[in-house]
């Protein structure tokens, strides 16, 4: 897989001055695939999609950037600085620079975790940006939310958001060389732990940002009940997604429960749900060979 490095450059209202690394391969001229990666990964997360769909015979062109605050990417120390609509207009600069000529359309948005939850908004609002969407392990806003306030098995999985948020989280991921992340993120090869430790060397603060700037997350001592106001407060027809979707979702997550499936239709109408029993959190790693073959199906 031959890698170019690029970097997509856009003013932010609250941070300044953004620099998005977005690696990509395959042919310049082929239809584009965007990759977006969740916490705490980076680009290299998908290389085995990157690899898959970038071949002669496939001829997808691929991009998979660092999401803001992680990697190669900048990483604003402000909170503020990852709201989700800030995180939405980094997707449509991405999307402007990959579609070229193509009417600012491109073939597939593939995203995961919180690159799943942000493109979630993104194909609400702004549907004309892509033919198809496929999501990887991350919940529709609308049935997290409702979750996250009356499921209790959700909020005892969910815990572990209100850890991240805390103050100093990021020093305690990085102690004894990431020995939580390494765990977290099930990684097993010398390669991987390499490649993910470097990455995450980096900086860490601007992926911890992503939970704290985010409303949805389990109630507090100092805030019970605030979760049920925030699903209350949402608007379904602002999160309505109209574009073809498919949901793979690895049924072994221990941290996103099935609840989240249940009505998902009533949100996105034009919906295929592929289930991968048994699989994991991280099944684009892990089951890399089922879940190409599943978007492989979907989007040609």
């Amino acid at each position: 897989m031959n890698v170019e490095t690029h970097f997509v450059e856009r003013r932010c209202p609250v941070a300044g001055e953004i620099r998005l690394h977005v690696a990509a391969c395959g042919p310049a001229d082929a239809p584009a695939l965007i990759f977006i990666h969740g916490f705490p990964e980076f680009w290299w997360a998908w290389r085995e999609q990157l690899t898959y769909f970038s071949t002669s015979f496939r001829s997808f062109r691929c991009y998979a950037l660092d999401m803001r605050g992680f990697n190669l990417s900048s990483q604003p120390t402000d909170v503020a600085a990852y709201k989700a609509n800030v995180l939405i207009e980094d997707l449509r600069a991405v999307i402007d620079f990959a579609a070229g000529t193509n009417g600012g359309k491109v073939r597939a948005v593939i995203a995961h975790d919180w690159g799943g939850a942000i493109a979630w908004s993104l194909a609400a609002q702004h549907p004309n940006c892509m033919e198809k969407f496929v999501v990887l392990n991350s919940p529709h806003s609308i049935a997290f939310a409702h979750a996250l306030a009356h499921d209790p098995d959700q909020i005892a999985a969910s815990q572990y958001m209100n850890w991240l948020r805390a103050a100093g989280a990021e020093n305690a991921l990085a102690e004894n060389n990431f020995e939580r992340l390494v765990k977290m993120a099930s990684l097993t090869t010398d390669e991987e732990k390499r490649r993910y430790r470097e990455c995450w060397s980096r900086g860490l603060t601007g992926g911890c940002n992503y939970y704290r700037a985010a409303p949805l997350h389990p109630d507090t001592k100092e805030a019970p009940g605030k979760s049920a106001v925030v699903a209350s407060a949402l608007r379904p027809e602002q999160f309505r997604v109209t574009v073809p979707t498919q949901l793979i979702w690895g049924t072994g997550d221990i941290a996103l429960r099935p609840v989240l499936l249940d009505g998902i239709e009533s949100h996105v109408p034009h919906i295929r749900i592929d289930r991968v029993n048994g699989a994991s959190h991280w099944l684009a790693r892990e089951n890399a060979s089922t879940v190409n073959a599943l978007i492989e199906t979907f989007i040609s």
